[in-house]
């Protein structure tokens, strides 16, 4: 490590990204949150049109880097749960982000928050020039 050792099983999080970065490893820093229905779907599914507009609209700002709801274990079914992951520049600027989410500020989910630091994946998308389409791969 860097400049300085784990100690009791932990690592502060500046040294991750300096060891990350100088492996030649992305080490991007975002922000996880992770929402879950307060009472049942109903609230959820009145919000859901706000929220969605709202979530463009982050993505529209370069906020949002990812967002969808969970399903179950089995993949069957989606109970009003999701995952977003935004680009800030803090803890509290997410939190003020989320906060702000009509899903939040209505009461019909609530939040937690978990920095992240991402540092390997591929995105790949298909273009296709004559019909305009394309494809995430």
């Amino acid at each position: 490590m860097t400049s300085s050792s784990p100690t009791n099983d932990r690592i502060k999080a500046d040294d991750m990204v300096q060891n990350f970065k100088e492996q030649g490893f992305l080490a991007r820093r975002l922000f996880v949150v992770f929402t879950t229905p307060v009472n049942g779907l109903s609230p959820v599914m009145q919000n859901l049109q706000a929220h969605l507009r709202y979530q463009v609209e982050l993505e529209h700002k370069g906020v949002m880097f990812a967002a969808g709801p969970l399903l179950t274990d089995d993949g069957e079914y989606g109970e009003g749960e999701g995952m977003f992951i935004y680009r800030a520049s803090s803890l509290g600027e997410a939190r003020s982000i989320a906060e702000a989410d009509p899903m939040h500020s209505s009461g019909a989910r609530r939040f937690r928050i978990r920095p992240w630091i991402l540092n390997e994946g591929k995105i790949a998308i298909s273009a296709d020039f004559s019909t305009g389409k394309f494809e995430v791969v």
